[in-house]
């Protein structure tokens, strides 16, 4: 991460400031920021307009990370683009994220996109993304992660993340209390922003399976009773919370399409029209495989608490993660639902040693297993799994090469 936005800048300058030609949505968080930022995507496509969708990182195919109405890039544009940026990446030494950044961009502006919804990489104030004015500021959540970057603490992680709160524009929050949720308040005042924060009855999930959730919400000062949203997990509930309550945003600053009929139609159907996948997705039914990106302690005490719910304990793990991450309290997560565990390293210099994670997981007695690759690990997990399901998790890394070795497919990875 670049401490500065002038590459950002200097690229987008280059491009004739396409960021400025199109409306969006921006959104920050630790966790659930996809997830939000795919369902207010859906909702904005089913109400009719023509919607973008920038998300990061991909999981199986670069082109995953730019989208309109749910589409990815084609390869012919991702070539011609790069093509017209790449002098410029290499004078000003342009980071993977920010030359991504800028495609991005200038794909949306070039597609006259009605509207973009666009996820920060890492922090906020000073991600690549970051340059936007946006129709409404989101912050999903907010956990330790990062610490190196963004701070130790989750006030100083919150000021990070604040840093997309623009002077004027309203902030939907999904955070609910504490010393995050006064940094997030201080710099809506300082800005003379609007904040709505979620409350957590806002959201009541009446019914749950492997396919998705139904809830009774709150939003747009109406009910919305049995609402379905094609997500599954607990964990999706405040999702559903924040996006409902940035849709009603939209809503009241002029996007008078969007309607709880849209709404219904655009979560019903969210991983068919964005493209979502890797959260709590069911791979294969036969064994049961289950993947999910969940990457820090927070994600991954809410994933098992979903899984417990469901009724799957006893799992087999397959389990990664990055160097970076607090992967001790992840592992003792873990314990509440695997039996046993296969440990693994993403093809990445990330990758944090299968040693580390394997005594981890013994001195929390569950059985663990080193292999070599993603792809060995899978394949013995498909050999012993006797009747468990598995669960792909610990890294979006993980989870991307995983299901690339399932479907076949060839695995390209990036450090970011």
């Amino acid at each position: 991460m670049k401490f500065d936005l002038g590459v950002t800048k200097a690229l987008l300058r280059f491009l004739g400031r396409p960021e400025k030609t199109f409306p969006a949505v921006h959104v920050a968080g630790s966790n659930g920021k996809g997830s939000t930022s795919s369902l207010v995507a859906a909702a904005l496509t089913a109400s009719g307009y023509q919607t973008g969708l920038y998300t990061s990182p991909h999981l199986a195919d670069f082109r995953e990370r730019i989208r309109v109405d749910g589409k990815m890039i084609a390869q012919e544009d991702v070539c011609r683009l790069l093509t017209l940026l790449w002098p410029h990446v290499e004078k000003l030494s342009a980071t993977f994220f920010e030359t991504t950044t800028a495609m991005a961009f200038r794909y949306f502006a070039d597609r006259h996109v009605d509207i973009a919804v666009v996820e920060t990489g890492l922090g906020g104030r000073l991600d690549a993304t970051n340059v936007l004015r946006p129709e409404v500021s989101v912050i999903t959540n907010i956990g330790r992660e990062h610490t190196q970057i963004l701070g130790s603490t989750l006030s100083a992680i919150a000021r990070e993340k604040a840093g997309i709160i623009k002077r004027g524009v309203p902030c939907v929050t999904g955070v609910v209390r504490g010393d995050a949720l006064n940094v997030i308040r201080r710099e809506c005042r300082k800005r003379g922003s609007r904040l709505l924060v979620r409350k957590k009855d806002d959201v009541k999930i009446s019914a749950s399976t492997l396919d998705g959730i139904t809830v009774d919400a709150s939003a747009f000062a109406k009910h919305f009773a049995r609402l379905y949203v094609s997500l599954a997990g607990s964990f999706q509930a405040a999702n559903v919370a924040v996006a409902l309550h940035t849709l009603r945003v939209l809503r009241e600053r002029g996007w008078r399409r969007i309607t709880e009929t849209t709404t219904r139609s655009g979560f019903a159907r969210v991983q068919k029209t964005t493209g979502l996948w890797g959260r709590l997705t069911v791979l294969r039914r036969s064994p049961l495989v289950i993947a999910d990106v969940a990457h820090n302690p927070q994600a991954m005490r809410s994933l098992c608490a979903s899984l417990r719910q469901l009724g799957l304990r006893r799992l087999l793990a397959v389990f990664g993660v990055m160097q970076d991450k607090r992967y001790k309290p992840m592992i003792r997560s873990l314990g509440t639902i695997a039996a046993r565990a296969i440990v693994v390293a993403p093809t990445t210099s990330r990758s944090r040693r299968t040693g580390e994670l394997a005594a981890e997981f013994r001195r929390q007695n569950i059985p663990a297993f080193e292999a070599d690759s993603v792809s060995s690990g899978i394949d013995r997990a498909m050999r012993q799994h006797s009747r468990s399901a598995i669960l792909l998790t610990g890294s979006h890394f993980v989870v991307g090469e995983a299901a690339a070795f399932l479907q076949g497919k060839k695995y390209l990875t990036i450090n970011q």
